[in-house]
């Protein structure tokens, strides 16, 4: 189950990486950084949730804990990513990288992080898995 799991996040990490490409490039363009972040968070976090839904039966948890493991698991690679791909490949700053973290800045990636943990355990439940 946890090599399915991994699998299935690096589709979401490639899902992320097409999502952030589009907000870029036609998104801010068009609606300015603060809406196009908005915009793109949001529907990250829909297509999250969709993904989700439709490979958590492959992944197959057996009980909700199992379940809400992948999350945690999904969670903890998706922030590893973020910080180690920030911090050593793209070379940010803490500050820069901690800058998304800023809900009353107006920064909403934590929408992304709270999805991707609750994503397997709501398509599992939705799918009568456990």
């Amino acid at each position: 189950m946890i090599i399915r799991a991994a699998v299935i996040w690096v589709t979401l990490l490639a899902t992320a990486v097409l999502n952030g490409t589009f907000r870029v490039a036609v998104l801010v363009p068009r609606y300015g950084e603060g809406a196009g972040h908005v915009i793109s968070t949001l529907l990250l976090c829909v297509l999250i949730t969709l993904l989700s839904w439709a490979a958590i039966g492959w992944v197959h948890p057996a009980t909700a804990a199992q379940a809400a493991a992948v999350g945690v698991l999904w969670l903890a690679l998706t922030v590893v990513f973020e910080f180690g791909f920030g911090r050593f490949v793209a070379h940010k700053t803490w500050a820069e990288l901690l800058a998304d973290y800023n809900v009353l800045g107006g920064r909403i990636w934590v929408l992304v992080l709270l999805t991707t943990m609750a994503a397997p355990y709501l398509g599992a439940r939705l799918r009568g898995l456990f």
